[in-house]
């Protein structure tokens, strides 16, 4: 099989950026279109975090369902010519440093870059220009008349659905989830990890840890450019140019 039909899927939030969607999704909130209506997002927002952490702890398909509806009301043409000032505001400062010559380390082993997150499309354009991602899965929001329903088009993007996602993308290539490699930070995306023949948390949370040491999974600290474990038939080492 040729090799350039491989691919990597990168998770974004906690991976390749320390940003999250609660972040960005306060961007927007500022910048609403009256003031009054800005600070009552963001004074609800703020109200609600201790109810987004407990939801995105015992289930990242229930918070995406639910976090999501705070974008009701809003405007999609506002939404899209904010994402340059987002990209350059928000998302930009929050890359981790080696997180770029991660992806150009692997396009030049013949990996095809697949971002795979639970964002909105609608704030990741720039994101995917920046990288050079060859194909994108993530949530899209429904817009009814030019304003968002606060529904997300099915179907949801998290946990287990982002593998059959994968699945679905490597049939279209031709290629198989054995010969792909998979890396993300966070315990909810054990199932991806799995379902890779190459899987590598970075800067993992503590429970994906735990997994990552029990299964001897590469785990890399992208934060600093540098594998803190690597498969067991490799050795440590530095990524190259990172």
């Amino acid at each position: 099989m040729n090799q350039a039909t491989q691919l990597a899927f990168y998770d974004f939030d906690g991976t390749l950026s320390s940003g999250n969607v609660v972040r960005r999704y306060a961007f927007f909130a500022r910048h609403q279109p009256s003031k009054a209506r800005s600070v009552w997002k963001i004074s609800k927002l703020l109200l609600s975090i201790p109810l987004w952490l407990a939801l995105e702890f015992h289930s990242r398909r229930r918070f995406n369902e639910i976090f999501f509806r705070e974008y009701r009301g809003m405007q999609e043409r506002r939404l899209r010519e904010q994402g340059l000032k987002l990209f350059k505001e928000e998302i930009l400062p929050s890359l981790y440093p080696g997180a770029k010559e991660l992806l150009e380390s692997d396009r030049r082993q013949g990996y095809l870059p697949v971002l795979v997150t639970g964002e909105l499309d609608i704030a990741l354009e720039h994101v995917i220009r920046y990288f050079g991602f060859h194909a994108v899965i993530s949530n899209t929001l429904v817009f009814e008349n030019g304003t968002a329903t606060g529904e997300v088009a099915a179907p949801l993007v998290a946990e287990e659905e982002k593998v059959r996602a994968m699945e679905r993308l490597c049939g279209k290539h031709g290629t198989e989830m054995r010969r792909s490699k998979a890396y993300s930070d966070s315990f909810s995306d054990v199932p991806m990890l799995e379902a890779v023949g190459i899987p590598t948390a970075v800067n993992p949370d503590r429970r994906l840890r735990r997994v990552a040491a029990e299964r001897g999974w590469a785990v890399l600290d992208l934060k600093r450019g540098i594998h803190v474990n690597r498969h067991r038939e490799q050795s440590p080492g530095r990524i190259a140019g990172v």
